[in-house]
């Protein structure tokens, strides 16, 4: 494949991204901000109650034994974070995950089967949205801001990003036994092979990692945790499924026209 038409997919993977941001904002802002809400609520009562304890019966009248502290102004404020600062955090990761995975999708053409353009868009957005989020959530799935243990955000955060990492190095891995299996067991029966691998060896990765027992504090409640998880999941599943179908209707037209401008092969009949 040619520079130029790399960097013809890569813009159109940028665009396509940028589309399917702003689906993924809508639905975020719908779904996804009021267990955000929620959860600060109840963040904040439980601050609330920690700064106000229930007066002792034997401190007399002279009040509360401690001042509570003062707020703190937040830099930020609430309104513009669930809108502004919402939409440029999609659209920016929308943005640069659709140039990525039109890199990816660039190096997949011809070489995991004879797909259509369209075909190996989808798949490839498909296997983004599996490896990069599915199989990491499944594992550690998301949760609110200001619900974990604040200690080891840090933690968390590194085993998230091993578990993105391991996921799609384990998905590289089976593809590359897909392709070399497909010579003897047929193009099918490989791709099982390869999933079923896949999946054990994810199992293992599970087992071994370790878990996240203070990713949420006790007495959170569950139904709004999850809530919030599913809402999660519905916007990286927004996300990369439009941008399969805007990418891939994209695709389809750069390669259609760089194949109908491209040079008849020597001794070719010229039609006329």
């Amino acid at each position: 494949m040619h520079a130029s038409t790399v960097r013809s997919l890569l813009v159109r993977g940028m665009l396509a991204g940028l589309i399917a941001g702003l689906l993924a904002f809508a639905v975020a802002y719908v779904v996804g901000e009021p267990p955000v809400d929620g959860a600060i609520a109840v963040e904040e009562a439980q601050a609330a109650q920690e700064a106000h304890p229930a007066p002792d019966a034997h401190a007399g009248h002279g009040g509360t034994a401690a001042e509570a502290p003062e707020e703190e102004e937040e830099a930020v404020s609430r309104p513009v974070q669930s809108t502004f600062g919402l939409a440029t955090g999609v659209l920016v990761y929308g943005v640069a995950l659709g140039g990525i995975a039109a890199l990816a999708f660039s190096f997949a053409l011809g070489r995991i089967g004879r797909f259509s353009p369209r075909a190996t868009a989808a798949l490839t957005a498909a296997a983004a949205f599996t490896t990069v989020y599915l199989v990491p959530f499944l594992k550690y799935p998301a949760t609110p801001p200001a619900v974990g243990n604040p200690d080891t955000i840090g933690k968390r955060t590194t085993l998230f990003f091993l578990m993105i990492l391991l996921s799609v190095l384990l998905g590289l891995a089976a593809v590359i036994a897909g392709r070399r299996l497909a010579p003897r067991l047929g193009n099918w029966n490989a791709t099982l092979a390869a999933a079923a691998g896949f999946v054990v060896v994810t199992g293992v990765a599970f087992v071994l990692l370790p878990a996240n027992d203070d990713a949420v504090k006790a007495g959170f409640p569950a139904a709004l945790l999850w809530e919030f998880r599913l809402a999660s999941l519905a916007v990286q599943a927004v996300l990369w499924a439009v941008f399969g179908v805007a990418f891939g209707v994209l695709a389809q037209k750069v390669l259609a026209a760089r194949t109908a401008g491209a040079p008849a092969p020597a001794g070719a009949p010229i039609p006329g």
